[in-house]
């Protein structure tokens, strides 16, 4: 099947994404499967799983685009068994191939699939507990090997409150054979008929923003805004087939589902293993980049995974690597530094890697997924700015050597059909290139909102833009709604930089940590801090950011057991959320700063840190 001209059905002579109102995801992908089943393409591999626990050079199992459609259908099959149109399923498993079964056969079930992760991983059970209670499951799906921690983490519960719990390579391939579309049962013409929306329109999948343990937030991701994203990402990124696509992405992330479910949903070659067998090893992944046959190679990675393949990712000796292949590595997740780009890019080039294929890029769940990538030959771009206009909003172009440059990744253009312009967070208007503020967008890809949480969605979803420029960028566009990422950035000769965030959410390699959630964790690890006086925030490393933690010594306390308090600090918040502090200080009481409304100034404690460092 010519993918290329498959997708081009759905965009009109404008280059308007035009969908059909009774589309969805799983209808799509169905759709393609018929399709390349009627050309002749169902014992095409697509799907490469590679296993490195039993062998460090690994096993790869290749599956066909029948055996996917096949184990899809047989989930789909069991869910529609034992659970009801709209009930929501969560996936408690590691990488692996059933967990991509579960994502598509809760789809095709008409259920809705909540993204997340194994719970015999360390560090997440608070946060577990927060998105289980959110979201309410009737069935979570997991493996055989996964099965035992899931159901340990559930005995606690009363029997009639806990969710059927199914071992998805458990469930025989023969169950395939009873799935039936949703819409064509009872149950799903009722439907129909009583709902306001159409199919495009409906509940698709949740993706629950990692970091927060607390307060999480579910991100309502209609079939309409995933499938939008999944043909702007095509068009603007020029994807070139036949492809592969390699990726150890965690599959309860945003990037690593959507992509994964984007090459299963459209047949495309997925090359897939877990991300401790990344970190454990560099070299597998660097080693499933090269060129063994005539497929263009894509893969998608946070800017910490250059780092690492720069350092452990060389061929070992009489190895060969080809990365002529490479014909995209999409970079995201985290902010893009100057050093990660140039050392990756200088010490793979001897292997062929294409300095272009390498592209910085930017998005997040609201958006679906990608919201600006490189569209220009000019790529990757890094440029550099002067550190103190940065900081009065100004964004001035300095050379490298000058002692006050900064550098900044560019990310791009925005793709298209999307609106995105840059507002002053405070007037809400448009401002000029150059100038550093929010950025805004607007596009068919947005999420809905959060889920049971209208205060959030009106304040991140529902803006209105209250005035352009002169020669506005989002000329044609809406005043209202704008979605409001809460990132800072400016634009400079069409090219999109992200300068910092209005939101104090910490990004340590790839993953998010909200600082309320840390500071909770430390006020619990030691009395003696006092209460409601902790500030969490990150600087900039080498290689990733680094985060830092201010407590201060609650009013009874002698500073000789600050150092015990430090321990227990340490330890605390490298169990709880996987990430252990470059610093920790305790101050005396009162010495934190603070907002006039007595809240942690956050912002405040970070500049007199820095300011404290240079001193």
């Amino acid at each position: 099947m010519d993918i290329t001209a498959a997708m081009g059905r759905f965009f009109n002579e404008k280059g308007e994404i035009t969908l059909a109102p009774q589309l969805t995801l799983a209808g799509l992908s169905e759709l393609m499967y018929q399709g390349d089943l009627a050309s002749g393409g169902g014992e095409r591999v697509a799907l490469k799983a590679w296993d490195f626990s039993t062998s460090k050079e690994g096993v790869m199992k290749s599956i066909t685009r029948t055996e996917v459609n096949q184990r899809i259908k047989a989930v789909a099959a069991r869910l529609q068994q034992v659970a009801k149109i709209g009930d929501r399923v969560a996936i408690l498993a590691g990488n692996s191939p059933e967990y991509l079964y579960g994502f598509m056969g809760a789809l095709y079930a008409g259920l809705v699939p909540v993204p997340l992760y194994d719970p015999q991983e360390p560090g997440h059970a608070e946060h577990l507990n927060a998105v289980l209670a959110d979201c309410g499951p009737t069935v979570v799906l997991t493996t055989s090997a996964s099965a035992p921690a899931v159901r340990a983490y559930f005995k606690e519960r009363p029997g009639r409150q806990r969710p059927r719990i199914i071992a998805l390579d458990a469930l025989p391939d023969t169950l395939a054979a009873s799935w039936v579309n949703p819409m064509a049962t009872p149950e799903g013409q009722m439907l129909m008929a009583s709902s306001q929306t159409m199919p495009i329109d409906q509940l698709a999948f949740l993706q629950y923003t990692s970091g927060s343990t607390r307060t999480p937030a579910g991100v309502v991701l209609t079939n309409r805004s995933i499938l939008t994203n999944v043909l702007q990402i095509f068009a603007a990124a020029k994807l070139k087939t036949p492809l592969r696509f390699v990726s150890w992405l965690p599959l309860h992330h945003d990037m690593g589902i959507i992509l994964a479910a984007f090459c299963l949903i459209l047949g495309l070659e997925l090359q897939m293993m877990t991300p401790r067998d990344f970190i454990q090893q560099p070299r597998r992944w660097t080693r499933q980049l090269h060129r063994c046959d005539d497929n263009f190679i894509y893969t998608v990675i946070p800017n910490f995974a250059m780092e690492l393949a720069v350092r452990y990712g060389l061929p070992e000796e009489g190895e060969e690597l080809d990365l002529s292949g490479l014909a995209g590595v999409i970079i995201g997740s985290e902010p893009v530094t100057e050093k990660a780009v140039t050392n990756f890019i200088d010490t793979f080039k001897e292997y062929g890697l294409p300095n272009s294929v390498v592209r910085p890029s930017y998005g997040l769940a609201e958006a679906s997924l990608l919201l600006t990538t490189p569209q220009t030959e000019e790529r990757p771009l890094v440029s550099h700015f002067d550190r103190e206009k940065l900081a009065e909003g100004e964004a001035v172009m300095v050379d490298p050597s000058d002692e006050k440059a900064v550098a900044f990744t560019s990310n791009g253009q925005v793709v298209r059909p999307q609106f995105l312009t840059i507002v002053d967070p405070e007037t809400r208007q448009e401002i000029e290139d150059g100038k550093v503020g929010e950025i805004w967008a607007q596009g068919e890809n947005m999420a809905v909102g959060y889920l049971d949480r209208p205060e959030d969605t009106q304040e991140t979803f529902h803006n209105t833009l209250a005035g352009r420029l002169e020669n506005s960028r989002v000329e044609g566009s809406e005043d209202s709604p704008w979605m409001a990422t809460g990132d800072l950035g400016t634009i400079i000769n069409n090219q999109i930089y992200i300068t910092g965030r209005l939101k104090d959410l910490i990004v340590i390699a790839g993953r998010n940590h909200y600082p309320q959630d840390i500071e909770y964790t430390v006020e619990k690890a030691s009395d003696h801090i006092r209460p409601a006086c902790v500030a969490a925030f990150s600087i900039d490393g080498d290689d990733v950011e680094k985060l830092i933690i201010l407590a201060e010594r609650d009013l009874d306390r002698q500073a000789s057991d600050d150092a015990e308090a430090i321990e227990k600090i340490r330890s605390a918040v490298s169990a709880s959320h996987g990430v252990v502090p470059a610093d920790v200080q305790i101050l005396a009481p009162d010495e934190i700063a603070r907002s006039s409304s007595a809240k942690i100034a956050r912002r405040v404690c970070r500049k007199q840190y820095l300011a404290d460092l240079e001193g």
